[in-house]
């Protein structure tokens, strides 16, 4: 069965973004990003995959799932950040014709289309972020997949939102990998 894997870079105190939602202060260069391009090719914007000369092979992830605060965050270099997935941004509040053909923008349930995602055939679903729709889909997630980076930004959009209800749950540690860069991927399985 396709899993859902919250794959995200997270600051060492938790958050994803700092409070205007940039994430510049993360390091943009070092040995992470070779690893980053090798292993996780799907998950580089169309733009980059261009630039690097790269292609997404969707080995890893077909399908992409993003708040709208996510998808927004890259809209003034690309408004179809991942043409080679099939992308949904979720939003309650945001008129359909806000986004190009080729992405799904929805208001429905987050929890009923990642079920509903999981019953097709496919590669896993990637859940590129943010904080409130990883909360709610927190029963969901099959894997935390975080690039720690070695930076404190003090506030800003927490992994997990914090004011949306999360219960605590336990995971398991499959594997951590440190780069030089001061970047340690950690990835956790959901414990039953």
């Amino acid at each position: 069965m396709r899993e859902l894997v919250y794959y995200v870079a997270v600051s060492l105190d938790g958050r994803i973004a700092a409070p205007d939602g940039s994430f510049d202060a993360f390091p943009q260069t070092g040995d992470h990003i070779d690893m980053i391009l090798r292993e996780w090719t799907d998950t580089i914007p169309a733009v980059g995959l261009g630039m690097l000369g790269l292609t997404a092979d969707n080995t890893r992830f077909d399908t992409v799932l993003m708040g709208w605060n996510t998808y927004a965050a890259g809209l003034s270099v690309t408004a179809d950040p991942y043409p080679h997935l099939e992308q949904y941004v979720l939003s309650r509040s945001r008129p359909a014709d806000t986004v190009p053909a080729g992405i799904t923008l929805t208001g429905r349930d987050p929890v009923e289309l990642v079920r509903e995602l999981r019953r097709r055939d496919g590669a896993d679903i990637w859940l590129c972020g943010g904080g409130r729709l990883a909360t709610a889909l927190a029963g969901e997630i099959d894997r935390l997949v975080l690039k720690v980076n070695p930076v404190v930004l003090g506030a800003g959009t927490s992994l997990f939102d914090d004011a949306g209800g999360y219960h605590p749950r336990s995971w398991e540690l499959v594997r951590s990998t440190p780069y030089r860069s001061g970047v340690v991927v950690a990835e956790y399985a959901r414990t039953p």
